[in-house]
């Protein structure tokens, strides 16, 4: 039972207990996220159980603020399951977000989620833990409950990058500036996004670089520029370069998401494609004319292919 989804009055799932817990938004499945899931699996060894991890469906802020702008996730939900998963936990809960579960004092998240739902005899925790109707409840008073019913409780120090703890904001500022390399050492892996390859002007075509127009992308987009990246689809991966942004040369002022498969013919509209970002080659600039965006375009396929390589 890799995941189950769990509303707040469910039963225990089967099997579950005794657990060892893990709980959080593990959004990007970050490498600090990743020391938790191994903790966890340590604890889980000595519980005699296995290791869940918990997350939240949707994110609890989009609940308590129901009018505030929606933020794309650095995962999708399966995704994110994935990756879980492939860190070591045994099961992945995906708790329903509802306003009775953010309600509930951290006294009864403990007894009726921790201890009730999930069966858990451990807890793992990160530095920064809040739980319970507005965040009151923090690590110290879930320790505090653990001893008192005789569960054993961790508290994860920070992992921590260039002397910074790493966190999922840190990740999304880091994409948003375009700072993919980054990202990619906070994360231990390369971001990734997909989405659906749909038809577009196919200016790149005439160019004689033709490109598969991404839409329907449902997590964070990095900064406008243009990417060495990986791209996959149907199980074969090709070194690629991406352009994010608008058009200037053709006085185009829309967003687009733009990949060059490096040495691909063939139809990809209606497939699905994953793009996997290794590095920024150069911001998104206006030229001159045809010919000097396609010198430049040339450019950029080489060093896409040098960094992809």
């Amino acid at each position: 039972m890799p995941v189950v989804f769990l509303n707040r009055t469910d039963a225990r799932p089967s099997g579950f207990a005794p657990s060892a817990v893990a709980i959080g938004n593990f959004d990007g499945v970050h490498r600090g996220h990743l020391s938790l899931i191994a903790a966890a699996g340590r604890w889980s060894k000595q519980v005699g159980g296995p290791a869940v991890a918990v997350t939240f469906d949707p994110p609890p802020y989009q609940v308590l603020f129901p009018n505030s702008p929606m933020r794309p996730p650095l995962t999708a939900m399966n995704e994110r399951v994935r990756l879980l998963h492939e860190a070591g936990a045994d099961h992945i809960a995906v708790l329903k977000t509802s306003p009775e579960l953010l309600a509930l004092t951290p006294e009864d998240f403990f007894h009726e989620v921790i201890r009730g739902q999930l069966g858990a005899m451990a807890v793992v925790e990160g530095f920064n833990f809040r739980f319970g109707v507005n965040r009151t409840g923090s690590n110290s008073t879930l320790k505090r409950l653990c001893e008192a019913s005789g569960l054993a409780f961790e508290e994860v120090p920070p992992l921590k990058w260039d002397f910074e703890p790493i966190s999922s904001s840190r990740v999304r500022t880091a994409l948003v500036s375009g700072d993919v390399s980054l990202a990619k050492d906070l994360l231990g892996r390369r971001y990734a996004i997909a989405g659906t390859v749909v038809r577009g002007a196919e200016r790149g075509r005439t160019l004689g670089f033709p490109t598969a127009n991404l839409a329907d992308v449902a997590t964070v987009l990095p900064g406008n520029g243009v990417y060495a990246v990986r791209a996959i689809v149907n199980g074969t991966t090709w070194p690629a370069a991406a352009n994010i942004g608008p058009n200037p040369t053709f006085g185009e002022a829309a967003q687009k998401i733009e990949v060059h498969l490096i040495g691909f013919a063939g139809d990809l509209y209606g497939s699905t494609l994953t793009v996997e970002f290794t590095t920024k080659l150069r911001d998104t600039r206006p030229f001159a004319g045809v010919h000097e965006l396609t010198e430049q375009l040339k450019r950029d396929i080489e060093a896409a292919r040098s960094a992809t390589g």
